[in-house]
């Protein structure tokens, strides 16, 4: 643990510039983090026009020893809602259409399009389900498919629930979004992104990602097995479209951020409307939390926040803004398990000289195989109202087998944990960990999961 700094460190918190302690404290804090090997990637922190840190770490490329570089391009996932969002408010400022119209207005085929405004769909409130939450998706992930028929695939299915009542994350809504681009515009969703956001903004290194294309300073996508790291599952980028199918590097995010303080690409109205809190999400941890149209507005170190996460096959990324202090965070990783979100919670208590966890790499002890025993059984998590209709129950189950013991939760594969104490477990495929907990007779009562600065209680069930 990394203590806060004393009150006589003011200037720390007024202005962090004025400490040029920081850019070593963070990068340390990184290369710590490179060290337990869950994490490579490109990350950029900024305050104003000035950049306190924008670095590479670990590698691009394995097989060719590639490093990470700012100049590096990788996926983005869903921070590509955002730019999907921002085109279609500059559609909006050219007069072509209205978020408060139903979609039916500009594709009048959709079922229960009269029923459905963009607006909604912006803010996850429209009720569509999510197509990458099916249960054939992974088996349809290599296949090209056109817009039109990975619309067909879920816009035939029933509503999650009336349009408005509630908000519940759907990367279908994007796609429809992105469909409505192309029909009002009549060009693709790429060229209406370069000629719109990308270009006037110099952003030369971003675009639509494609397999086939020869893309230099691109990023290749690992996961790990938790011995070593392999090659992320292929998919093809038809399938993210508006959703999630864009890259970039932190340089280029670092030149959108800028923009989102001038009419650049957008004017003050568009801008107002995308950064709105205009539904109140649920969390775990019962504080308010929004969403505007792309991004996420909550509050973070008692400071306003604005921001937004992506994974896809092989990348996470994190990309956070605190504009009363025009503060950025840009952590882009190609590595699945890299916990950018927690980094950049951290990276940001870095700045205001608060307490954080130095990363460090996990060992596991030798313990008695019969004490695995005492924690076999499922443990339910309690309903949460952060989690959307289409989840479900969540059940967290462990088992033993060969000495060994593993767990699994529902709907993911079987991971084997490792014991650092007799209570306490991590997996080596992600940064987490497992906390059982005892009750007065000495008998298991639940399991706490740590994992990107949260802990989620699953209590046992049998």
């Amino acid at each position: 643990m990394v203590e806060p700094k004393n009150d006589s460190d003011s200037l720390r918190e007024a202005d962090p510039m004025r400490d040029r302690s920081i850019p070593k404290e963070i990068e340390a804090y990184l290369q710590a983090y490179v060290e337990t090997g869950y994490f490579m990637g490109s990350v950029l922190v900024s305050c104003g026009e000035e950049l306190l840190l924008s670095k590479g770490y670990g590698m691009a490329n394995l097989e060719h020893s590639i490093p990470n570089t700012p100049q590096t391009k990788f996926r983005l996932g869903s921070i590509t809602k955002q730019f999907t969002a921002s085109a279609i408010l500059k559609l909006q400022e050219q007069n072509l259409l209205d978020v408060n119209n139903a979609i039916a207005t500009y594709l009048p085929d959709y079922p229960n399009g009269e029923q459905i405004t963009v607006h909604q769909i912006l803010n996850h409130t429209a009720g569509i389900p999510n197509y990458t939450s099916f249960e054939d998706f992974r088996a349809k992930k290599r296949i090209e498919m056109k817009l039109d028929e990975l619309i067909a695939d879920f816009s035939d299915r029933p509503l999650e629930f009336t349009p408005g009542d509630m908000f519940s994350y759907s990367n279908s809504g994007y796609m429809v979004l992105s469909k409505i681009i192309e029909t009002i515009s009549n060009q693709s969703y790429e060229d209406y992104l370069q000629q719109y956001i990308f270009k006037p903004l110099g952003m030369t290194n971003s675009g639509y990602d494609r397999h086939e294309t020869i893309l230099p300073h691109r990023a290749s996508g690992y996961v790990s097995t938790g011995e070593e790291y392999q090659n992320a599952e292929f998919i093809d980028m038809s399938l993210p479209g508006g959703a999630g199918a864009l890259y970039s590097t932190v340089e280029d995010i670092y030149k959108w951020e800028r923009s989102l303080y001038t009419d650049a690409v957008l004017n003050k109205s568009s801008r107002d409307a995308m950064f709105a809190s205009t539904i109140k999400i649920p969390t775990e941890e019962n504080e308010p939390a929004y969403y505007g149209y792309g991004w996420f507005i909550d509050t973070q170190h008692s400071r306003h926040r604005i921001s937004h996460d992506g994974g896809i096959d092989g990348f996470r990324t994190h990309f956070a803004r605190y504009p009363d202090e025009q503060i950025a965070i840009v952590v882009l990783s190609n590595l699945q398990i890299s916990p950018v979100a927690k980094m950049g919670k951290d990276i940001a208590g870095i700045l205001w000289g608060e307490s954080y966890e130095l990363p460090k790499k996990r060992e596991a002890i030798d313990l008695d195989p019969a004490i695995y025993e005492t924690y076999v059984g499922q443990y339910k998590l309690e309903p949460s109202r952060s989690l959307p209709p289409s989840v479900g129950e969540l059940i967290f189950t462990v088992t033993t087998e060969s000495q060994r013991i593993y767990t699994q939760l529902t709907g993911q594969q079987v991971v084997e944990i490792f014991p650092e104490s007799s209570t306490q477990f991590f997996p080596k495929v992600v940064d987490a960990q497992i906390t059982f907990v005892t009750n007065d007779e000495g008998e298991v009562s639940h399991l706490i999961l740590h994992q990107n600065g949260r802990d989620m209680v699953f209590n046992k069930i049998n």
